[in-house]
């Protein structure tokens, strides 16, 4: 074959969208003939050659193909193309196929070990100079693609006007496309191996649409100012074992709607969150806000748990600058941020991750390995080290990048387990013929590590269900390395209990004390989360048994149970209003309820129980240490009464839990020290819709052993409600 015949060959292929290898072909080659520019530019009508700078003509190119154009050039200055359009138009652009590599060989190098963690700021979508041109450098892994280009309003999605480079072995494709910026709209358009075309989303995009539209965003460089160093250079302090932590978990799209607007109608976006939100937990008395994954996600229902983008927060919301402006808020009023995480599972949607270069590229090809059946979503491969090394960086990004203080990650017993939630003959064993998932627990253990290195005082917590040893223990001591893990054993048990009769709570007082063995076993959150008030679960204040009255009794003595046990405490949003019916997540939680003064007063306990739970050292001083608790009353089933000591700095405090609607008028308890005891807390007490029985706002104790303890006092217990007392020293 002839060079022509050879350019004309390459040039139908341009026109069928099949070039390889563009930059062989098009952009300025050296040849006998001299220096020639080839440019494919389908439906243009005339293209010259300029100089960039004074624009000196330094050739016209002939059309040698439909929509291809090639032809020699005066010099090897610095060129632009000048195209001539149907109706006169004329566009000035550099020529992409001009310019060199895009990615450094480091960075590609670090890419294919699964290193890169900084992969948001390099791959994908990167605004840049290039040789004095301002563009856009785009870059996508596929390896297993015949052909890939990138795709978007500025080609009129024309998958043909911008063929990428690939690098090899990597497997990454790229181009420089000058004369973009932040704002453009854009996906990459595959062609598999069987000829079938796509358009794909950028995996690694930081900016996308709002759904139900699906193409990615390019992005400015993430460059806000923060005005939170004194809260970054206390926050291992702030966050340490030994400090309090009260978290309000949010899901962003239905805590409220803006004024105005009707129920079910848009969320209010961070600016409106900022406002209303950040005020409101600081109110409350909650030391952090864990929001529901905001990560961009395509189906609204799946509550940001089944997420594409692991990069972008949701346009729902607004642009990425206005969620780091929101963090930032939240620090200046002393709040944590906390967001969901989900390395677990991504959905099938064809714009998404799923045989994104038409191989299982992302997720395992075996379905018992690769499709999570409970979710009908797809698994990370993560034995693969790209795509480890992809999630790994998404930890790091929203850590790094927008000042997250911690990553809640979900799902975690589907990732340990090979059979989890699976029949026999449904799973693939690993290599020692086990059901530990050990490419998981490699990289649960890699996350962790690099969090510690990396973030200073960011926590990471695990939702994991099982009895997996050590999941919050050190990495270098075998565990997993997750700073804390939710206590769902605490939470089914403890609900169990508060949703029976009062009448047969006596025949289950060790649903109460059962928590206490494994209380140490790990550094625990108490979790009353979103999974607890959906599908058919009703609320908590549902939950609880009897008539409104006791309805309510119930859960302030529920509530004050939580915040006094050992564990960091975890409360979905609208469980502090007493909300009466399930929470919808296409509807503002219901705040006209605090019009009624038994919800109100709920919302009034809950703030209390975090003042107190904050101002007193003995209930989060020592919440990972079996010396921080004891009981005094474990075995009054008769009575359905429990009593025991929170130990912190100074004097403990005293908490007495009377689980039946029949109140004691005296009813004895053990305590450590003689004289005054003040009561600090009363759930049945007039200002939390109770029946206002109480002590007189204290008990004197005397020198009378009871309950292990030197001393004891007579305590008068209101029904279904919870006493707390503190020393305040001597008789009086």
């Amino acid at each position: 074959m002839s060079a022509v015949d050879h350019v004309l060959a390459a040039a139908a292929a341009a026109l069928d969208g099949r070039l390889q290898d563009p930059f062989a072909l098009l952009g300025p080659h050296e040849t006998g003939e001299g220096r020639v520019v080839r440019t494919f530019q389908p439906g243009a009508e005339r293209v010259e050659v300029a100089a960039r700078g004074g624009g000196a003509a330094l050739g016209t190119l002939r059309e040698v193909a439909p929509g291809f154009f090639t032809g020699v050039v005066s010099d090897d200055r610095p060129y632009l193309l000048r195209i001539t359009w149907p109706g006169g138009a004329v566009q000035e652009t550099e020529d992409p196929y001009g310019f060199g590599f895009v990615l450094r060989d480091l960075d590609l190098y670090l890419f294919s070990e699964g290193r890169h963690l900084d992969l948001a700021r390099v791959f994908g979508a990167q605004p840049m100079v290039m040789e004095g041109v301002e563009g856009v450098a785009f870059s996508v892994w596929a390896p297993n693609a015949r052909r890939v280009s990138v795709v978007g309003d500025f080609n009129t999605w024309d998958g043909r006007r911008h063929p990428m480079r690939l690098r090899q072995p990597a497997g990454v494709w790229e181009i420089f496309v000058p004369r973009l910026g932040p704002g453009v709209r854009y996906k990459f358009e595959i062609v598999g191996r069987n000829g079938g075309i796509w358009q794909k989303a950028d995996p690694v995009a930081r900016q996308t649409e709002a759904p139900p539209r699906t193409a990615s965003i390019v992005a400015p460089r993430p460059d806000y100012i923060w005005h939170d160093d004194d809260w970054m250079d206390d926050r291992a302090r702030r966050q340490a074992p030994n400090a309090p932590m009260s978290v309000y978990e949010v899901h962003a799209g239905s805590w409220l709607a803006p004024e105005g607007a009707g129920q079910g109608d848009r969320a209010l976006d961070w600016r409106g969150l900022t406002e209303r939100l950040i005020p409101y937990v600081a109110e409350m008395g909650f030391t952090h806000v864990e929001l529901l994954p905001i990560m961009e996600h395509p189906f609204g229902g799946s509550w940001g748990y089944q997420p594409l983008s692991q990069f972008a927060p949701s346009a729902r919301f607004g642009r990425p600058e206005d969620f780091a402006r929101f963090v930032d808020a939240c620090h200046r009023e002393g709040i944590g941020v906390i967001l969901d995480w989900v390395p677990a599972h991504f959905p099938a949607d064809a714009h998404g991750l799923a045989t994104f270069d038409g191989s299982h590229l992302y997720e395992h090809a075996d379905p018992r390995e690769g499709f999570h059946q409970d979710w009908n979503t797809l698994i990370y491969n993560l034995g693969r080290r790209e795509v480890s090394g992809f999630l790994l960086a998404s930890a790091v990004w929203w850590l790094e990048t927008f000042h997250v203080d911690g990553l809640r990650v979900d799902a975690v017993a589907s990732m340990l387990y090979r059979d989890y939630s699976r029949k026999p003959g449904e799973w693939v064993p690993n290599i020692h013929g086990g059901r530990e998932n050990l490419e998981s627990v490699a990289f649960l253990k890699q996350m962790n590590t690099i969090v510690a290195d990396r973030c200073p005082g960011a926590m990471t917590i695990a939702e994991e269900s099982t009895a997996w040893p050590g999941v919050s223990a050190p990495v270098n001591e075998g565990g997993l390395g997750f700073s804390y893990k939710w206590n769902m054993g605490w939470m089914h048990d403890t609900l169990s209990y508060i949703e029976r009769d009062p009448l047969y709570r006596r025949w289950h007082q060790g649903e109460l004390t059962f928590p206490m063995v494994y209380a140490y076993s790990e550094h625990y959150v108490l979790p009353i989360s979103h999974d607890e008030v959906v599908h058919g679960k009703g609320s908590l204040w549902n939950k609880m048994p009897g008539d409104r009255w006791r309805k309510f009794a119930n859960l302030r003595l529920y509530l004050s149970l939580m915040w006094t046990h050992p564990g960091r405490k975890l409360l979905f949003m609208g469980c502090e209003l007493g909300m009466e019916t399930e929470w919808n997540h296409d509807r503002s939680l219901p705040w006209d309820l605090l019009d009624r003064p038994e919800h109100a007063a709920v919302q009034t306990l809950v703030r209390d129980l975090n003042r107190l739970y904050q101002a007193e050292p003995s209930l989060h001083r020592h919440d990972s240490d079996p010396t921080g608790f004891q009981w005094l009353v474990a075995d009054d089933s008769e009575n359905s009464v429990f009593a025991f000591l929170r130990h912190g700095a100074g004097d403990p405090l005293a908490v007495v839990l009377n689980m039946t609607p029949q109140p004691h008028a005296s009813y004895r308890v053990g305590l450590p020290h003689p004289g005054r005891w003040e009561e600090v807390l009363n759930s049945d007490a007039h200002r939390y819709g109770g029946s206002n029985m109480g002590n007189g706002g204290s008990v004197n104790a005397a020198n009378r052993p009871l309950h292990g303890q030197p001393c004891s006092a007579d305590i008068t217990l209101p029904p279904l409600g919870a006493i707390l007392l503190r020393h305040q020293g001597s008789r009086t």
